[in-house]
């Protein structure tokens, strides 16, 4: 990772901490009262170089919900909590991996990083040398269709923004997630 990089990821990620501290708690308070079980959602994920870490979300769906994509499950609204649409709908559940960027697991911009049983995903990333990327908050792929792609389409965004990444970039899509954040678009639910 750039220097550059990983000092803009953990300035902004800081500084999103303490501005969105209030927001954390609220949804954190909201999952605990609405649902049994943990707050956070713990999901083994693929990052840098293949290897597995702990990323965090907030809890939107039941406890006894199969660890598959969400477009996997037969009827994902059926596993929801009593607000994880809300959660999801509006990507507050996202707001825990601002722990992942302090941390190095994540950056805010690269290719989402993929579950753990994702072996296809996982197999064309690593062919194109998209694995060797900081997974990201938010990515090329994102802005550009999320969860609407299929897995090949992903991962030539990723490999575009292989060849082309930059902080002008990363700015770029920085704020394109904003607005597809604010406008819903291509959330799964």
């Amino acid at each position: 990772m750039r220097p550059s990089k990983r000092i803009f990821d953990l300035l902004l990620a800081l500084l999103l901490s303490i501005l969105l501290s209030p927001l954390l708690l609220i949804a954190a308070l909201l999952v605990k009262l609405t649902s049994k079980g943990p707050v956070l959602y713990w999901s083994d994920r693929v990052g840098r170089e293949n290897r597995i870490f702990r990323m965090p979300k907030f809890r939107s769906m039941r406890i006894d919900t199969p660890e598959v994509a969400t477009h996997l499950l037969d009827s994902p609204a059926t596993y929801l909590t009593p607000i994880g649409d809300l959660l999801r709908k509006t990507s507050i559940d996202e707001l825990p991996q601002l722990w992942s960027i302090l941390r190095g697991d994540l950056s805010f911009v690269g290719p989402r990083p993929a579950l753990f049983n994702q072996d296809d995903l996982v197999a064309l990333r690593t062919q194109y040398g998209v694995h060797h990327l900081i997974p990201g908050l938010t990515g090329w792929a994102q802005v550009n269709g999320r969860d609407e792609l299929s897995i090949p389409a992903k991962v030539e965004f990723d490999r575009e923004y292989l060849a082309q990444q930059s902080l002008r970039l990363d700015c770029r899509i920085i704020m394109l997630t904003a607005v597809k954040a604010v406008r819903r678009d291509g959330v799964s639910h």
